[in-house]
């Protein structure tokens, strides 16, 4: 706990972000810290709670009131080894987690939630500064090989803990970068890609081996791996994404959301974008909002970053429609606490301006006669009781300028490419929505193949991913070894004290 009056004296105080006359124009992250001392207040209003909720509600289950008691005492360093225990990543999650801890936090029942994120970004934001965040180098080699694919968080997690368990690890990314989601997903001025970079230097110096381009299953058959490692992890995340079927949706001006928005992180590394074979780009491949009427389909976050990068792209307006109603802007009451609540969330990006429909239908994509998209048919979902039964029914039919639609849907699965298929060959198998299927313990029903993250779960969050990497390389190194001094979940403040 922290200051036992701080949750009386001290208000709630997130960090302060740049003015939205100023991000617009530029990628640069929006979010900056506290002071120091602000931060420390912050770190105060964790109250003697007697259990802490907050445990649960992290997937990684984060020692949280002890690293906020750490910072309210000013031990900035105890902090940062508390919090370095459960998570590999903290500056990640620190940024773009939707902080399922404050939702359970118990002072969250009657008053603002302890602002458990953005102080886990400050511990961390701490730690680089002062130089204690370096390579951790096992003092020994295990002598086994085990090869990584997909350098999302989930197999980034893992394979920072399989390096630490003294094994040789290789991580396989397909993309020319490494980081996934995050290098590609995530636009910058949430995530800045200096911040991935960082953290991959100094995974490269604890003895990872990155390769990019990389697209195991094709420049790179997976059998090759199984029989040159000793065990190879899939985390190649849900990358399918969810396409909708109204009518007219071959219009040219339809993308998925993550095409749009990892062009611009392309844009903003001055990474080229992808050509075909006689070097000329792609007809689709340099998708822009500039004086466009942009609608994106979709309310989550994907959608939100669809409307701020729009934004600064300078779209002449910006829809945001969403099938679902339009949720209440407190916690609802089918979730109470300590659940994650249902309730109206505004992202930074809708704060620069958008408009957002709930309850919509999206009833046909209007194409011109060049077969480009120039307007959406969309109408309100209403329900009706008849006899006995409730009814949807779609009312005030009209039409929209559209001129470039964002489909932010969701992901259906992980791709069902090569590697799909040579997985499949050698006993894994998928379930009924298409996701690769393991045990309890991450093991397929290939004994030397591992899932983990949304390619095993499906689509989830940052924090859920790294939480799977997490595990799935402790029973790695269990299947490996026979026995396991990785950390799990069920790691402690007593623990640490041990330590």
């Amino acid at each position: 706990m922290g200051k036992p009056t701080g949750f009386l004296e001290i208000d709630r105080k997130l960090a302060p972000k740049r003015a939205v006359a100023e991000r617009v124009n530029d990628y640069k992250e929006i979010e900056q810290l506290n002071s120091i001392a602000e931060t420390e207040a912050q770190a105060s209003r964790c109250m003697d709670c007697g259990t802490p909720f907050c445990h649960n509600g992290c997937p990684l289950g984060n020692i949280i009131p002890e690293f906020n008691d750490a910072v309210y005492e000013q031990n900035w360093k105890y902090a940062y080894d508390i919090l370095s225990t459960t998570n590999n990543f903290p500056e990640f999650t620190g940024r773009i987690c939707p902080a399922p801890c404050e939702s359970a936090c118990v002072l969250g029942i009657n008053k603002p939630a302890v602002a458990i994120e953005l102080i886990e970004k400050s511990i961390i934001e701490k730690a680089y500064s002062e130089g204690w965040v370096v390579p951790f180098i096992p003092k020994t080699r295990t002598g086994k090989k085990i090869a990584v694919i997909g350098s999302g968080p989930a197999g980034l997690a893992a394979a920072a803990q399989l390096n630490k368990a003294g094994h040789l690890v290789t991580v396989y990314e397909r993309a020319d970068q490494i980081g996934g989601l995050l290098r590609y997903g995530i636009p910058d001025f949430k995530l800045d890609k200096t911040v991935v970079s960082r953290r991959v230097d100094v995974m490269k110096k604890e003895g990872i081996t990155f390769v990019t381009n990389a697209n195991i299953g094709t420049t790179e058959k997976l059998a090759n791996l199984t029989n040159e490692f000793d065990a190879v992890l899939v985390a190649t995340g849900s990358t399918t994404p969810r396409f909708i079927t109204a009518k007219g949706n071959d219009a040219k001006g339809i993308y998925p959301a993550m095409e749009f928005l990892s062009q611009q992180n392309k844009r903003n590394a001055s990474i080229a974008l992808e050509v075909n074979h006689k070097g000329e780009a792609y007809s689709n491949n340099n998708i822009l909002a500039e004086g466009k009427h942009v609608v994106v389909i979709g309310g989550g976050d994907t959608g939100s970053d669809c409307v701020g990068t729009s934004n600064r792209h300078k779209a002449a307006s910006i829809t945001q429609i969403e099938v679902m109603p339009k949720p209440p802007v407190n916690r609802a009451e089918n979730t109470p606490w300590p659940n994650w609540p249902s309730m109206l969330r505004t992202s930074t990006s809708h704060d620069e301006g958008a408009e957002r429909l709930w309850s919509i239908s999206l009833q046909e994509f209007v194409k011109n006669d060049k077969g480009e998209l120039e307007a959406l048919i969309i109408g309100d979902i209403v329900y009706n009781m008849k006899d006995g039964k409730m009814e949807q029914e779609v009312i005030n039919i009209r039409k929209i300028p559209c001129d470039l639609a964002l489909i932010a849907a969701g992901f259906l699965h992980t791709d069902h490419g090569s590697l799909f298929e040579q997985l499949t060959a050698v006993g894994v198998k998928s379930d009924e929505r298409g996701n690769l299927v393991a045990n309890a313990s991450y093991q397929s029903d290939n004994e030397k193949v591992f899932i983990a993250g949304d390619a095993r779960r499906g689509q989830s969050l940052v924090v859920w991913a790294i939480s799977e990497g997490r595990e799935a390389a402790r029973n790695i190194d269990l299947y490996l070894m026979g026995k396991t001094a990785l950390e799990g979940k069920s790691v402690s403040s007593f623990d640490l004290m041990a330590k």
